[in-house]
């Protein structure tokens, strides 16, 4: 039996494929045991340096992680809502007819989306530093936001723009034929359908926001989850790698939460988008008043 887009596997190929893979399973476990007897040598899994995270106490976690992580969870929330919309306007600018919106909004698109992140950050603490009054235990987190609005809201634009020019070109043809005019085609007839989408490649862009506060703490002082980790690390007598480890779950339960959200929501907007009308029997159909008389029940 065949399948549109491979052939069948015959029984040599099985074959292969079960030798494969417990070769595969044999050297991933061997990984593994060589990288829990090279920590537990360096004293690494001892009771001790764990203990601050597994052990019931609370210190580290009011005291560095909690701190750290409202801080993540600011920056990265402030820098969502900022470059989410901004990224949808510059998106829908590049696609403008008018030649004064379209060409400004693809030069600072272009421009952002070429710039490391991390030196849009240098480059914003420069700024309040010299240019504003903002205090100096502020400007950290307004470095750190402005370069993930400024870098982040490039990339979505350009995910927008792409997900509007996939949508079939038939569609907004059929719209204005009969009589929209093309503000009323995009809010109406596509962008609906472009946010579904869209929606996979926009989380992905939000991931790497929460990631990127990161860069804030490693260059610009910026009291993040991570830069937390490196004070703990060093206050409870070197335990890097539990340290890290803490820190590393916490980064993926937050994504994860984020990702899971989204694939409900793109599960929730396809279903709306399924026709829910119920079908009429024959005599339902019949028993329709016929108010105009035309024949074609109301």
């Amino acid at each position: 039996m065949t399948s549109v887009l491979y052939d069948a596997q015959g029984p040599r190929a099985k074959r292969r494929n079960v030798l494969y893979t417990v070769l595969f399973t044999v050297a991933l476990a061997a990984v593994a045991w060589w990288v829990y007897a090279s920590l537990d040598d360096k004293h690494q899994l001892d009771w001790a340096l764990w203990k601050p995270y597994l052990g019931g106490g609370t210190e580290a976690y009011s005291t560095y992680i909690w701190p750290g992580l409202e801080n993540t969870l600011k920056a990265a929330a402030l820098s969502m809502v900022i470059a989410l919309p901004l990224g949808a306007v510059l998106g829908l600018a590049r696609l403008s007819d008018h030649v004064w919106v379209r060409v400004p909004a693809s030069v600072v698109v272009e421009f952002f989306r070429a710039i490391p992140v991390l030196v849009l950050m240098i480059f914003g603490l420069a700024l309040y530093a010299q240019y504003t009054e903002v205090n100096s235990d502020d400007r950290p987190l307004y470095a750190v936001v402005t370069g993930l609005v400024l870098y982040n809201a490039s990339v979505l634009a350009e995910i927008v723009r792409a997900g509007i020019l996939a949508l079939p070109k038939g569609q907004s043809e059929a719209a204005m034929a009969i009589g929209l005019r093309k503000g009323q085609v995009m809010r109406i007839i596509l962008l609906p359908q472009a946010v579904t989408t869209m929606l996979p490649a926009i989380v992905s862009q939000l991931v790497v926001i929460v990631k990127d506060t990161a860069l804030g703490g490693a260059v610009l002082t910026f009291p993040e989850l991570l830069a937390s980790a490196n004070t703990m690390s060093g206050y409870y007598g070197a335990n890097t790698i539990a340290s890290f480890t803490v820190v590393a779950v916490i980064y993926v339960a937050i994504n994860f939460s984020l990702t899971s959200f989204a694939s409900w929501l793109e599960g929730r907007l396809r279903r709306r988008k399924k026709s829910t009308g119920a079908v009429l029997s024959a005599q339902e159909t019949a028993d329709t008043p016929d108010p105009a008389g035309t024949g074609i029940p109301a």
